[in-house]
């Protein structure tokens, strides 16, 4: 995270406490948030004139570690810098181990900074929202302020610094969405995938080295020169990829007796450096392919893998191709988790050990807010096994105990994330009080972030959970809360910032990459009194990814089971990993046993109509398999809230209505292309659809599709080994962008890989009621 400098005495506003640790205020806009880890946040608001005034840095310097000169980079250096002289950002693209973060940190030391200085920032997992508040407070004194949306671009006119992103696996609009946030300066990001085009400024191709600058490679790593014959087979084997040439030179380096592997054998060199590590040092990598893609700091890897001087050993680790360095700490390099979950004899780290230490840390008044959001990654793998190992318990542990500071460190989109974890987690672990207390923040987060239904359904519920828990304070605060939900355009002239572009009457687009759902610019529906319905939350998980596959490395959830010794394999895996061991849940400290999905303890199942006696709410649910429109019930809802409890809501169940449109964005099955794997390629439902998956990498598949209204967007189907899932919103019939649940469609290959099932699930509704008639099961059969 950036630093956010020396407070310049210009804020104004409440102090921010979180269980009596207080850091500063913390400020979103117009909003001041009083951050609670018991009972839930407060928020109030600041009237014109209380709000800070960041300061502009007269320095403007946040630079990457340092590192040796990348060889044969001088074209590639020079194409940077053209751009950047005609003032022009430009993206550097190309596939894993070719170079390209070594190439753009170089740069980001060496080229002509120009203008107002250099930003050098990691946008690995992170949301362009996230990335944008940390090119704000490396350019400010912020004193702890998120601006808002709209103020964003005003605070950072003039700032003509070069920023530098390394891992912008963006799409072209995330990319605009980080650009706008600094509008007058130069990007030099670093991706996967050619993204970059027209206006916004230019595209640069990394390929491999060239022989020559390969040659120089083996000499530098070997301590000599090899056979120039081997040396350009080698080279044209691996076409150039320094992360090959690194790990052929390790494998020499570790046994000197083998020397250099033979050509045909450079991409597979990944297990024979597994059988030449010492112990201390696979311990340590085994520990990062557990956190799979995300990057821990060397002390939290001592302190878990038993290994003095983790920093050396994991530097050690990436001099061989087998971790990468990051800001923060390390990670795995790219193909090694893959390959550490074929290999034998690796005991999984136990999860109850991994989840308490990083609670028990996350939770510390002394650990810094940036720190815990720094491996908030690390935090949400941690969930997401602890989640697949039935294990909700610990995702409740883990998501609980670092939220307090993922909300101070102003991260609202990495926060969402794992909030939008723990509250289906507590649900299933039957946590009453965290079932509340997750549904309160994240009430909260949508009124930080503008999205005014949300907020209002949200925080709505909270109250409610808070009051059958007999929690007072809780649902107080959740009460004060909603008084500040933002409004729609134009109304509200007696609210205390009605007119003002960032105050409540503001109402800003949904974080591109969070959790929020819904319409937050246009919404019919009347805010309603939160004592007098339910109006659950609505969780919607954010899928998980890996570097390959999108499979975890395995983990051993049980108790009391020693961390490393190793054992033999034991051939009973699940989704394709290593052994997992469940052990026992933990009972919820409510002695209320765990709840099914989408069934929220002690939620009530009335519903206040919000147009009186008669008023009807139909669900659809937005297809998250080639635009399916589902139908839904009818539900009658109470005509008074003096009705009798008996009088409970008729529900009538019409014939389901399925419509199917083609997707926007079909694949040509003419067009030679490799072998599908995965989900990816054309399908064909019993159902009498199509359906076609593109593979976007690291684990994950999209499909054209449409929203409520009939927009078109993009599913992201997530998973390993044979299962695949996405969760969408569930949409009302009238108005088509009201947001009312949750649908989870899970995909299951056949053992052939070329048949599916299809099963849809209800996750949550905003009225218990209310019943998605039309979710179904059926068979995709591969059709390319």
């Amino acid at each position: 995270m950036a630093d956010t400098g020396e407070d310049d005495g210009t804020r104004t506003g409440n102090r921010v406490d979180i269980d009596g640790d207080a850091t500063g205020p913390v400020i979103a806009g117009n909003y001041n948030v009083v951050v609670d880890a018991q009972h839930g946040s407060t928020v109030t608001v600041l009237m014109d004139g209380q709000r800070p005034r960041p300061r502009r840095r007269d320095r403007i310097r946040l630079l990457p570690r340092r590192q040796g000169s990348p060889l044969g980079r001088d074209a590639d250096l020079a194409a940077i810098a053209a751009a950047l002289h005609a003032g022009e950002s430009v993206q550097l693209w190309g596939p894993p181990g070719v170079g390209k973060s070594a190439l753009l940190r170089y740069a980001a030391r060496t080229l002509d900074a120009g203008g107002d200085g250099v930003v050098f920032l990691d946008a690995a997992r992170r949301e362009p929202e996230d990335l944008a508040q940390d090119i704000f407070e490396a350019c400010h004194s912020t004193g702890g302020y998120a601006p808002s949306r709209g103020e964003l671009p005003q605070l950072m006119e003039g700032v003509e610094a070069t920023v530098y992103v390394d891992h912008a696996d963006y799409t072209a609009e995330q990319l605009r969405t980080v650009m706008d946030a600094a509008p007058d300066a130069l990007f030099v990001f670093a991706g996967r995938e050619e993204v970059l085009q027209g206006t916004d400024g230019r595209a640069h191709r990394v390929e491999g080295i060239t022989r020559d600058a390969a040659a120089e490679l083996l000499t530098r790593e070997l301590g000599g020169p090899g056979d120039p014959d081997l040396v350009t087979a080698l080279w044209e084997a691996a076409a150039g990829t320094p992360l090959l040439l690194l790990r052929a030179t390790a494998v020499a380096r570790l046994d000197p007796a083998a020397g250099l592997p033979r050509p045909g054998a450079v991409r597979e060199l990944l297990h024979p450096l597994f059988d030449r590590l010492d112990e201390p040092s696979l311990r340590a990598l085994h520990l990062l392919g557990t956190f799979r893609d995300a990057e821990l700091d060397p002390e939290h890897i001592g302190a878990l893998s038993g290994t003095p001087d983790a920093a050396a050993l994991c530097a050690g680790l990436a001099g061989l191709g087998l971790a990468e360095e990051t800001e923060l700490g390390y990670r795995v390099a790219d193909g090694v988790v893959a390959a550490l979950r074929e290999r034998q004899g690796l005991r999984p780290y136990a999860l109850e050990r991994l989840c308490g230490y990083f609670a028990d840390w996350a939770a510390r008044p002394e650990t810094p807010a940036a720190q815990v959001a720094g491996h908030a990654r690390a935090l949400e793998v941690l969930a997401e096994l602890a989640e697949q190992s039935g294990r909700a318990d610990l995702a409740v542990r883990v998501v609980r105990a670092a939220s307090p500071a993922l909300a101070r460190s102003l991260r609202f989109g990495v926060w969402g994330r794992l909030l939008d974890q723990g509250l289906p987690a507590a649900q299933r672990a039957g946590d009453r009080q965290a079932e509340a207390y997750f549904t309160h923040e994240r009430g909260v987060r949508a009124v930080l972030t503008g999205n005014r239904v949300l907020a209002a359904v949200l925080l709505a519920e909270a109250g409610i959970l808070w009051r059958q828990l007999g929690d007072t304070q809780g649902a107080d605060a959740a009460a004060n809360a909603q008084q500040y939900v933002p409004q729609e355009p134009g109304a509200g002239a007696g609210s205390p910032d009605a007119g003002s572009p960032d105050g409540p009457g503001e109402v800003n687009a949904p974080e591109g990459g969070g959790s929020d759902i819904g319409s937050s610019s246009t919404d019919p529906t009347p805010l309603q009194d939160p004592t007098a319905g339910t109006v659950p939350g609505t969780p919607a998980p954010e899928p998980a990814l890996t570097p390959e596959t999108g499979a975890s490395m395995p983990t051993d959830p049980g108790p009391t089971a020693p961390d490393m010794p190793t054992v033999p394999s034991d051939p009973g895996m699940s989704g394709g990993g290593m052994p997992v061991d469940p052990g026992t849940a933990a009972s919820p400290a409510t002695g209320v046993p765990p709840t099914g999905i989408g069934e929220a303890g002690g939620a009530v199942a009335a519903s206040a109509g919000a147009g009186g006696a008669g008023a009807a709410i139909a669900l659809k649910v937005a297809a998250v398999i080639a635009a399916v429109v589902i139908g839904a019930v009818a539900v009658e809802q109470n005509r008074s809230s003096s009705e009798s409890a008996s009088d409970t809501p008729a529900v009538s169940a019409p014939t389901p209505t399925v419509e199917f449109t083609a997707p926007t964005d079909p694949v040509d099955a003419t067009t030679d292309e490799p072998e599908p794997t995965g989900l990816a390629g054309t399908w064909n439902g019993s159902d009498g659809g199509t359906y076609v998956f593109t593979d976007a990498g690291l684990g994950t598949y999209t499909m054209a599709d449409e929203d409520g209204c009939g927009n078109p967007t993009s599913t992201e189907f997530t998973g390993s080994g044979d299962t695949y899932s996405a969760t969408a919103p569930g949409y009302a019939r009238e108005p088509c962008d009201l947001v009312l649940g949750q649908i989870r469609t899970t995909i299951t290959l056949g053992e052939d890989g070329d048949t599916a099932e299809v099963t849809q699930e209800v996750v949550s509704v905003v009225d218990r009621s209310a019943r998605c008639t039309t979710c179904q099961s059926f068979t995709l059969t591969r059709a390319s």
